[in-house]
Formats: structure tokens, sequence, C-alpha cells
């Protein structure tokens, strides 16, 4: 390895925080990956401790660093990728946090979004952000953390504390406070920023009542977002990307109507549409996908808060499988006969229907059902949730969307899962070499950044695929399953 030719993404995700170096030939050289404990207080609720997310990426970088070998000598720049709409609070001058992490998945603040709903604020708000008054965004989080923290609002009014997701604590801990920013990707997902204009939004900060001191500035995904001198001698940090837009650029989906679905936690489908903000009539959300050399490129989002989730509740919940991989060897051995369906709405429904209020079921049960019918159908909902996603999105984008579904993410590595995924989606699925595309992305920002990896174009050409699934189920036992899923689906929505 020659000096300085090497990128670092650091990768903060819900249950674990990862990182990874890449080469020139964009192949991963070395990884570190460190989980840490998720906290509910309360039913609904999901928290972490900020300082764990920033022990375990501090110790992951370390290590990854020491077992390839290398100094900071060799790294020629940072990028990093993160959990989204996650919120923290910290005190700028000691900077500690003044709450834990309110995960994303966290409903506390559905109150607050049904009572602003009802005072018919939705539209505006949807209208400048691209987003639902939901709580799974940033917004109502900060306001709950400001109002139940003794003596955080004041002290946020008078500029002592600052808001950031999880990519901006990271930076503001790799560069000992000097740095507080974050890029137009995860400002877009805190229900305060306007997708349009590119600002923070007066209206939306007086509608939330959250002061404007503690924001951070928000860049391009690719920028100079300062440097680190934790590892001997300065590294730049380049890059900053938001999870799922992370994915998109890994993917490379540069082009409008390429579509990208990552399964990890949460199932999360973008669709690129280019510089157009495409209005959603079908409750997807509208989002930045990236924003490059001042430019904004738009997509259609759509979520599911439960995908890996529903095959970690079979490991540690029921008991039914030893690891992750055992589920999909377990649901090849289901029982085709049984029509059993799980709706994994174990902190409500994400798009397209929004339901912070449902809550999970297994339906079809039988006295034959056994642990590999549960496994299958747990496999399943996350089809069944991506073709909802799919449909959502056709229909705002019309028929040009690409008949072709690019997937990253944990999941992938089961052949089983994406072979029923074509099979639900009658669609072609590519599944590319290289899987862990999140940090591909957040790496390509950084590298592109510092002049080492090539432009879009010529990162397009150089995306391999590893392997394609195409549909093999028949078109009636598929429809047949799809109506299945539709009727269990509606058996749980409380809206």
């Amino acid at each position: 390895m020659t000096m300085s030719n090497l990128i670092l993404a650091l990768d903060q995700g819900t249950t674990s925080s990862r990182s990874m170096l890449f080469n020139q030939n964009f192949n991963v050289c070395g990884q570190s990956q460190k989980e840490f404990t998720q906290h509910f207080p309360d039913s609904g609720w999901v928290e972490h401790d900020p300082m764990d997310i920033w022990r375990t990426t501090l110790e992951t970088s370390q290590e990854v660093m020491a077992n390839a070998g290398i100094t900071a000598s060799d790294i020629a720049a940072i990028g990093i990728t993160n959990q989204r709409e996650t919120t923290l609070i910290w005190d700028r001058k000691t900077g500690l946090p003044v709450y834990n992490a309110i995960v994303w998945q966290d409903r506390r603040t559905a109150a607050l979004c049904s009572e602003l709903k009802h005072l018919n604020h939705e539209a505006l708000v949807s209208e400048k952000t691209g987003l639902l008054l939901d709580p799974y965004f940033s917004a109502t989080k900060i306001a709950w953390i400001l109002d139940n923290t003794p003596g955080a609002r004041q002290s946020a009014e008078r500029g002592e504390l600052a808001f950031g997701t999880v990519d901006t604590w990271l930076l503001w801990n790799l560069t000992d406070g000097k740095s507080h920013a974050t890029d137009a990707t995860n400002a877009s997902r805190t229900l305060l920023y306007n997708i349009h204009s590119g600002q923070w939004d007066d209206y939306l900060l007086d509608l939330f009542n959250i002061p404007r001191q503690l924001l951070p500035d928000v860049k391009d995904s690719a920028a100079d977002f300062g440097s680190t001198q934790l590892f001997g001698k300065p590294i730049k940090i380049y890059g900053i990307a938001g999870d799922q837009h992370a994915a998109t650029i890994g993917q490379a989906c540069f082009e409008p109507g390429m579509m990208k679905s990552t399964y990890g936690t949460g199932c999360f489908a973008l669709l690129n549409t280019g510089t157009t903000a495409v209005k959603s009539n079908n409750r997807m959300l509208t989002t930045i996908a990236y924003q490059l050399e001042g430019k904004t490129t738009y997509a259609l989002e759509g979520s599911i808060f439960i995908a890996g989730a529903a095959v970690q509740w079979l490991r540690d919940g029921l008991g039914i499988i030893d690891s992750a991989k055992h589920s999909g060897e377990l649901a090849a051995q289901a029982d085709n006969h049984q029509q059993v369906y799980m709706i994994p709405a174990f902190t409500g429904l994400g798009a397209p229907w929004w339901d912070a209020d449902a809550r999970g079921a297994l339906i079809g049960l039988t006295r034959g059902t056994g642990p590999a019918e549960i496994s299958c159908a747990a496999l399943e909902s996350v089809c069944y949730q991506t073709l909802d996603l799919l449909n959502a999105m056709q229909a705002d984008w019309g028929d040009s969307a690409k008949a072709v579904l690019r997937v990253d993410g944990g999941m992938v590595a089961s052949d089983w899962t994406m072979q029923r995924l074509a099979d639900i989606l009658q669609t072609q699925v590519d599944r590319p070499v290289i899987a862990e595309t999140t940090a591909l992305g957040a790496a390509w920002l950084a590298g592109s950044k510092a002049g080492l990896w090539p432009d879009q174009a010529g990162f397009a050409k150089r995306w391999q695929l590893d392997k394609t699934f195409d549909k093999q189920m028949g078109k009636a036992e598929r429809d047949c399953k799809v109506a299945g899923w539709n009727i269990a689906i509606r058996r749980v929505l409380t809206n």
C-alpha cells in the first residue's frame, strides 16, 4: 500500500458501528465492527448512549488501522455515513450529551405529531421538507429533549447547546469541537430544512419551537468538513451522507429512474428523480439524494421500519434461530400450503401506511405452524413491504421507473430471501459484488473530493454485479400470496 491512497469510511448504524478501509480499486482492505446496546426505557421508546456511539466508532477506526498495519499517513480522507434521524443534543463547552440519543425508530412524540396534523400543519410542512409529520424525524425529538431535560431549553436559547444527527456528533468529536456541521442529506431528514431553498426554515423552527442557535452548518455531501488529529497525523474529513443516500451513491444510482433498496435494521428504497423534487401522492417521502458542487439531486424514498430487526427478533426474542444467516435455511423448509403472514409493526408501520399506533401480528397460524413457517413469514414480510413501496413510487414517478432493483445491506447475503423478493416484486433484482454499498458511498464522496477516485460516470462504469435474481414463481401463486398480505396488513392498521 502506497502512501495516502486509502479511504476510511465510518459507517455508524442503528445496532453497530463499523470502520472500513477502501483502496483505489474500491476494494475493502480492512474492516472492524462493534455492536452497542439499544435501550428501550418505555413502550415505543428507543435510545442509544451517545458515548457508546462515539466510543465504538473510535475503537473500530483504531482497530481497522492497527489490523491493516497502517498509520494516519496512509489515509487520504475520511467519509462518514450514519443512521439518520437519530437526535442528539450536547453541551458545546463540555461536549457531553444532555440526554440519550433518541433513535429514528422511537415513537414517543406520536401525540405531538397528531396534534400538529389536527391543526392542519402537515401540508405546508410536507411542501417545504418533502416529509410527513411523523415521530420518525428529528424535529419533535429535539423539542422533546428541550422540554423534558431540566434547563435544556434555556441553555439552548443562550446558544450553549448543539444539536446534531449522528454524523454531526461524530464530526464534532473527531474535530475536537471545531466543526459543527452536517450535509444536505442529513439536514433534509430533520423536518427543519427547506429542501427547495436549501436553508433551515424559520417557519419550521417556529412551529417546532426550536432555537436556531442549536443547528449545524449545512454543506455539500462532498465538502471540507475539517480535519481530525486523533490518529497521530491530521486526516481530512471530506464526505458525509445519511446511510440511505450513501447507499444510493455506492450503488451508482446517478441517473433519474434508478432505484436501490437497502436491507439493514429497517429497509429503505430510494428512487433517483434527478433535479426534480417529485411530490408524492402516495405518502412517499421527497428527499435529497445527494448534493454535489452546490447542485441538489432529489429522490423519492420509502421506509420500512423493521426488516433485519424481524430476523433479530426470531433470534433474540423467540430463540428459534441461532444466527441471522440460519433464517433463510429455515424458511426454505416451510410448508408451502400454509399462508402465514408476519406484520412486523413493532414500532408502528412506515411507508406507505405511516401508522405509528399499529402493532405487530402473526396471521394465518395453524396447529402445524412451526419455526420454519414463522421464519419464512418474517423474511417474506420484507418482500411484501418492498412491493408496497415500489408500487407507491411507480405511481408517483410514472412508468419511467426502471424495472431493475439494486439491493444491498446485510439481508441480501441470503439467496433465498433475494429470490423470494424477485418473485414477489415480479422484477429483476441485482446484487452487487460489494454488498456494503453504504460505506462505499461514503468512501466515494471522500475519495472523489480528495481527487483519488473517479467522477460519477467513472464510478458508475466500475459498478460490479454479483448475481441477478429473476422471478421464478408462477403468477397465480404470487398473486394469491400478495392478496393474503393485503388482507393481513389491513388487520393491524389503526388509521
